[in-house]
């Protein structure tokens, strides 16, 4: 079986690592330029048509565009053009954890300033492109209201995590009506963690807490389509396309954290395979779904994209509506608090030569991805622990 997307380009996409936030140690990230996707985004396209790959996620770096209600689009119509040359459909992240130095977060001016960059951000797209254009205009409402009221996310304010969440909502909303004053045609993608949690295997009757923590996946996609918390504003005509981000550290035990899935050394038997998962968000929403981030790391990339195909295709076999697979990030990265350590889960690894990151395909993950574009991977429980330890010894 060969699946094929009704509204993307091809089932299966990239994603271009784009965070552009202030992390723990209060330095800016911008990880768009951090591997040099700015300067060669035409080569970085061009790859991914070599690989069968004519659809991405991308992002715009708000932070660099609008200086204090003046606009500079110097960082993005470049990329704007390299995808249309290319052919490269693009899901363009509007806010990927960044915003403009100086506004406060949870003022009505953020909401009023995320709409207004919206806004002009689909004219410009207007202006050098006659595609449909697609949007995603919050990234991860959910884990970014976790992480923002923590020390992992400027702007740290801890115990604020609803208020974060509600005001994502907002701004959200208000992207949405204002890019669709400008073209209506537009398509939005709202990507959430997508999670199953259980109680500790010594304490089953504990069940509460992770009921709650799970739950709660659902709660900005709610709000947004105005199933909860009606006072911002949402309404079903908000959420069109549901996203949902998929790894291996994505089910854990509640309280303690506990993974349970192989990459921590893990066969335990309440791991929720991914096609009932997928499943449960196609009936709770009846939208096209997107599996909008996935990937793994080291020698476990390959068999973590088997099993997910496999999952993902078992899904489509028992009528659930996915309309594609993002390979999230298709360039290595390094981690958000230490720019020494590379996380080695990109298409392409990084050699940095002479000043440039050179890009060097994975041949087993290339592999894995022409196997599951050919619709040729078949499920076998526990393969990909398996695998992966064979390659450890």
């Amino acid at each position: 079986m060969i699946p094929d997307s009704t509204i993307l380009r091809s089932f299966w996409m990239g994603g271009f690592e784009c965070s552009s936030h202030i992390n723990s140690r209060r330095r800016r990230l911008d990880m768009t330029a951090a591997v040099q996707h700015d300067q060669f985004c035409q080569d970085d396209y061009r790859r991914l048509k070599e690989v069968g790959m004519l659809t991405a996620r991308d992002g715009l770096r708000w932070h660099l565009i609008d200086r204090g209600g003046e606009y500079d689009w110097s960082s993005w119509i470049p990329m704007l053009n390299a995808a249309r040359d290319q052919g490269i459909q693009v899901i363009w992240d509007l806010f990927h954890y960044g915003w403009p130095d100086g506004l406060d977060i949870f003022s009505p001016e953020f909401v009023d300033r995320f709409a207004r960059f919206c806004r002009k951000a689909a004219r410009i797209h207007r202006e050098h492109t006659d595609d449909v254009p697609f949007y995603s205009p919050v990234n991860e409402i959910s884990f970014f209201a976790w992480a923002a009221a923590r020390s992992l996310i400027f702007p740290y304010a801890r115990g604020r995590d609803g208020e974060l969440k509600a005001q994502m909502v907002r701004a959200a909303i208000a992207g949405i009506q204002n890019i669709r004053l400008v073209d209506a045609r537009a398509r939005f993608l709202m990507p959430e963690p997508l999670i199953h949690t259980v109680p500790p295997i010594d304490e089953p009757l504990n069940i509460k807490p992770a009921l709650i923590q799970r739950e709660s996946q659902f709660e900005a996609w709610d709000m947004i389509a105005g199933r909860a918390a009606p006072e911002l504003g949402g309404a079903e005509t908000y959420l069109d396309i549901v996203g949902v981000n998929f790894y291996a550290a994505n089910e854990w035990e509640v309280p303690g954290g506990r993974k349970l899935h192989w990459d921590a050394g893990s066969d335990d038997p309440r791991w929720r395979p991914l096609h009932l998962l997928l499943k449960e968000v196609q009936e709770r929403y009846a939208r096209p779904l997107v599996v909008a981030e996935t990937s793994h790391y080291g020698i476990g990339r390959a068999p973590w994209l088997y099993e997910v195909s496999a999952e993902v295709y078992r899904a489509i076999e028992r009528g659930t509506r996915i309309e594609g697979v993002c390979l999230y990030p298709i360039l290595d990265r390094f981690d958000w608090e230490n720019s020494r350590h590379w996380h080695n889960c990109g298409l392409w690894d990084l050699e940095k030569t002479r000043g440039r990151y050179e890009r060097i395909l994975n041949q087993e993950y290339a592999q894995a991805l022409r196997d599951a574009q050919a619709g040729t991977v078949h499920f076998v429980p526990n393969a990909a622990r398996v695998h992966t330890e064979s390659r450890a010894d």
